[in-house]
């Protein structure tokens, strides 16, 4: 039984963060649509990319996934969308998904079409967009001890070290996909991460229309943080792991973006006091559940839903 089946939710990010909010999200309403990251560069995706020069479909199929049907039929084309072939030729590592779509969108020329068509194959709760209706890359530029430098592609972007400086989409007057700003426009609540933060979450921030439709929207904003990595994993010169530091980051790429709620996990949050501030800095008010999987670093979609149950019905 749905929580609340008439509360309108868009989902905004990418990746496996994605994934989990709109498992979780998926409990609680069929008003949903996910809106993703179309920058991804690597793998199947990337390769499928270069040769038909398409939108990235890696992160499309996994939200696809996530919203499949819970019956028989909806679970398992779920279980075949994200099987990979395993061969040592050119099928090696591509998912089944990942070609489906890549085979509508050459066949009918419609993103947004070949998208929703495998969607009623799913029997999926909702609806997927991809945030823009070209492939997009980002470019960041970093400063280090050993120099500023440029980085382009989302998987170089999401793994390089260094302060991050500027960050942008190219190209940077990418059109949005209109039926998500539709979506934005008439949402009660826009969801933003967990996921890459410089990569999957900030991109959302950056092409125009869709910060735009954001800023305008009178949606009640939840950022979900990521779970920190231990500084041993991420370096020291790496900036913007921490969740604090998320929060500063955005506040700089989006200065006019104010959020009402910004959810973290407690083992994240070792000052409070800090933290709250961080999240008052944009407006918002800081919740502190346990919503991480035991012994990994993802969010556990379990107990992520009924927190953000909670959130919506205050």
């Amino acid at each position: 039984m749905l929580l609340n089946p008439d509360l309108k939710v868009v989902a905004l990010g990418g990746g496996h963060g994605l994934a989990a909010t709109l498992t979780s999200l998926r409990r609680i309403t069929t008003q949903l649509t996910a809106i993703v990251t179309v920058a991804d560069n690597g793998g199947s995706s990337g390769r499928l990319r270069e040769e038909f020069n398409t939108l990235p479909p890696g992160d499309l199929r996994m939200a696809l996934a996530a919203l499949c049907a819970d019956d028989e039929w909806g679970k398992s084309w779920a279980e075949i969308m994200q099987y990979r072939f395993t061969s040592t030729g050119a099928m090696n590592g591509h998912a089944v998904g990942n070609l489906l779509l890549a085979a509508l969108w050459d066949k009918d020329g419609d993103p947004v079409q070949g998208i929703d068509r495998v969607a009623s194959l799913l029997k999926v709760v909702g609806r997927v967009l991809p945030m823009a209706i070209e492939p997009l890359d980002i470019e960041g530029t970093f400063q280090s001890s050993v120099g500023r430098t440029i980085t382009r592609g989302q998987k170089e972007v999401a793994i390089a070290k260094g302060k991050l400086e500027s960050l942008r989409l190219i190209p940077e007057n990418a059109t949005a996909t209109p039926e998500g700003l539709a979506a934005i426009a008439s949402a009660d609540w826009i969801t933003f991460g967990p996921g890459s933060w410089f990569s999957s979450v900030l991109p959302h921030f950056l092409i125009k229309q869709q910060i735009d439709a954001i800023m305008s929207s009178k949606a009640k904003k939840l950022v979900i943080l990521n779970l920190d990595t231990a500084p041993s994993m991420r370096g020291d010169e790496f900036a913007g792991s921490s969740p604090a530091e998320h929060l500063s980051i955005l506040q700089k790429f989006a200065p006019n973006f104010h959020c009402d709620i910004a959810l973290a996990d407690i083992s994240v949050v070792l000052d409070k006091g800090s933290m709250a501030a961080a999240v008052s800095a944009i407006g918002g008010e800081l919740v502190v559940a346990d919503i991480a999987s035991v012994g990994s670093v993802h969010h556990d979609s379990e107990k992520l839903g009924p927190v953000i149950s909670h959130i919506f019905a205050r």
